[in-house]
């Protein structure tokens, strides 16, 4: 593999724009024997003649074309780069989330709102598991990262958020006085893929002595698209066990009632990006924003 000197390249790409030895000197602040030189030790390393002169004039081999795209291309390259680290604006770019799915739908009214007031900035919002969402971060895949446990790496900066009710989720109408194990089996329990490890936190601390395993619970329906898990609970079909911003996210509250369980369980939120990524303008201002949406729960 070729790996091409910048200067030299930059010192050819020169002469090829302006077509003359001395004129390019002139405006690279070089000798023309200096030009001469460049050109040289570039042909050296490429293997092969780059120009084919006449006179004072010259054209290009097959060679010093395919070398010229490679100079244009590097320009064109570097005014990018340098384009983008002149230019640091909190609403131009993409920012790419991940969090878990009731998140994802609680939080996204707000991240709408901050497109709408920035049309040059686009968001990413993936649900996704905690493992996946912290390779997501390390990778550079992922921007920001909302989890429920603080990562223990070097490169994940962290910032604790908050914490979460834990839900126990029942239909409005349903008469939850003396509520016990054995009636919420009659109801009916709205499964889905965290719902199992969501029961083991919560009822077996409030139904010690009835509680045998989220495995032996009466499972009424199974869901595993999140804004759908709190419909069946909503028409008195089941209960279910939410994080709070699943249950805020859903539009129908006054069909659902959160039951005032003795034991409450909360879960924590990091929000987590790589070490130096959180300082990026658009990265830093969504950070803001969300750091701010969750003051509203608890």
């Amino acid at each position: 593999m070729i790996v091409l000197n910048a200067t030299w390249l930059d010192t050819f790409t020169t002469l090829c724009d302006v077509g003359h030895f001395t004129r390019t000197a002139e405006r690279l602040g070089m000798t023309q024997p200096g030009v001469s030189q460049h050109l040289r030790k570039l042909e050296e390393q490429v293997g092969t003649p780059l120009i084919v002169r006449d006179g004072k004039t010259f054209t290009l081999s097959p060679a010093g074309e395919a070398v010229l795209s490679v100079g244009k291309a590097r320009r064109l390259q570097e005014r990018a780069l340098r384009e983008a680290v002149q230019v640091d604006d909190p609403d131009v770019g993409t920012v790419s989330i991940g969090c878990s799915g009731s998140f994802a739908l609680w939080i996204y009214p707000y991240l709408l709102d901050r497109m709408r007031r920035a049309p040059n900035l686009v968001i990413r919002l993936a649900a996704a598991p905690q493992a996946s969402i912290v390779a997501g971060v390390l990778d550079g895949e992922l921007d920001l990262g909302i989890v429920g446990d603080k990562p223990d790496h070097p490169r994940v900066q962290a910032l604790r958020l908050g914490e979460e009710e834990l839900c126990l989720v029942l239909p409005a109408a349903f008469q939850a006085a003396d509520l016990d194990l054995d009636r919420l089996n009659d109801l009916g329990f709205v499964a889905h893929p965290d719902g199992f490890a969501y029961a083991d936190d919560l009822l077996q601390r409030n139904f010690p002595q009835t509680y045998k395993g989220a495995d032996h619970l009466k499972v009424r329906t199974f869901i595993n698209q999140i804004g759908q898990i709190p419909i069946p609970v909503a028409q008195g079909i089941g209960y279910t066990i939410l994080p709070k911003s699943g249950v805020d996210a859903f539009p129908d509250q006054g069909s659902l009632s959160v039951h005032d369980l003795r034991e409450k369980r909360y879960h924590d939120l990091w929000l987590i990006s790589r070490t130096g990524r959180s300082g990026v303008a658009r990265i830093a201002a969504v950070k803001d924003l969300i750091e701010h949406a969750t003051n509203s729960l608890g």
